[in-house]
């Protein structure tokens, strides 16, 4: 049964943004569902509740501090969030885990974004480090083919570490391996992480668009996003490290520069515009390392952005 899937969310006295609570995936009504996926897949026991896991909440309890209500006037967007409209956003609340079966809560996210995106909804995702949109990417089946639009520091094409293989160095790799995935555009890499010289000939060999930090701030985001084909489906995953640490330094990996807000918001725009953003999820959040809660306000400010961009767009007119 879909209320076996979510529960609600822990440890908070309000849901993201204070939207309804929605747990009963298989009754969704819904533009937009906010889903928290807490758990990856270790490498190791430490990693198991690592600090990222605490991401979901640290969000939800901060999103008041990023969204002022529905009346107020947003000038990312040059009016209010739903421009008028009656739109329809829920917290589905998290996907639990259980100690004893450390893959069934990727099983479970799985079935939970199909239900999410069979009931004609948007999955946004709070993770969670960068292993939980693996699940993810396995269920936008649903409405593929899709292009995969990452924002990260890192590659993320390790094959496997200490055996794991849906761990967060693997979620790109595993993803080119999904024949509804399409073309795969990886922006904002920048210094060392996990990858080696032969994950980097894997991405290439694959044909993925490598677009460093450097690319992006000498061709700029417009030139970017025609790299990106007109008239598709697109899912964006953001690490936080891929972000600038100034608005995003609550990260287990940080690393020097990165994109800005300013640059996130435009991208986000023109996906919504060019074609159909299906989903999309921000991870990799150590709320432990925050400053001010920066790094969770960031968060909610993206996804509110993406929520009206979409209403402008006409996603979500009946």
């Amino acid at each position: 049964m879909s209320k076996t899937l979510t529960v609600a969310p822990r440890a908070v006295t309000r849901t993201f943004c204070g939207f309804p609570l929605a747990l009963e995936l298989d009754d969704l009504d819904a533009h937009v569902a906010i889903l928290g996926l807490p758990y990856g897949d270790p490498y190791s026991m430490d990693e198991v509740t690592n600090d990222q896991t605490n991401a979901p909440t640290a969000v939800r309890q901060v999103s008041d501090k990023a969204w002022e209500g529905l009346g107020q006037w947003d000038f990312d967007l040059d009016g209010t969030v739903f421009d008028g409209q009656d739109i329809r956003v829920v917290d589905c609340g998290d996907i639990p885990a259980d100690a004893h079966e450390l893959s069934g809560h990727y099983r479970a996210a799985e079935a939970a974004v199909r239900k999410i995106l069979k009931a004609g909804a948007m999955p946004m995702i709070i993770g969670g480090d960068h292993g939980v949109p693996i699940p993810v990417f396995r269920a936008l089946e649903e409405v593929g083919p899709v292009h995969l639009i990452q924002i990260d520091a890192h590659l993320d094409w390790r094959d496997d570490i200490n055996g794991v293989r849906e761990g967060y160095s693997s979620p790109i790799r595993r993803a080119s391996e999904l024949d509804h995935i399409d073309q795969i555009f990886q922006i904002g890499l920048r210094c060392q992480g996990s990858a080696r010289a032969q994950e980097v000939q894997a991405a290439r060999a694959y044909g993925a668009h490598l677009i460093s930090i450097y690319e992006l701030e000498d061709r700029g985001v417009a030139d970017v996003l025609d790299q990106i084909p007109d008239g598709e489906s697109y899912y964006l995953t953001i690490d936080a490290d891929g972000m600038d640490p100034s608005i995003m330094p609550a990260v287990a990996g940080p690393a020097p520069g990165g994109v800005t807000y300013s640059q996130m918001h435009r991208l986000i725009q023109g996906l919504v515009r060019k074609g159909r953003l299906v989903g999309m999820d921000v991870v990799e959040i150590t709320p432990s390392r925050d400053v001010n809660d920066i790094t969770s306000i960031t968060a909610t400010r993206l996804f509110t952005n993406a929520i009206g961009a979409a209403v402008r767009a006409g996603y979500f007119r009946d």
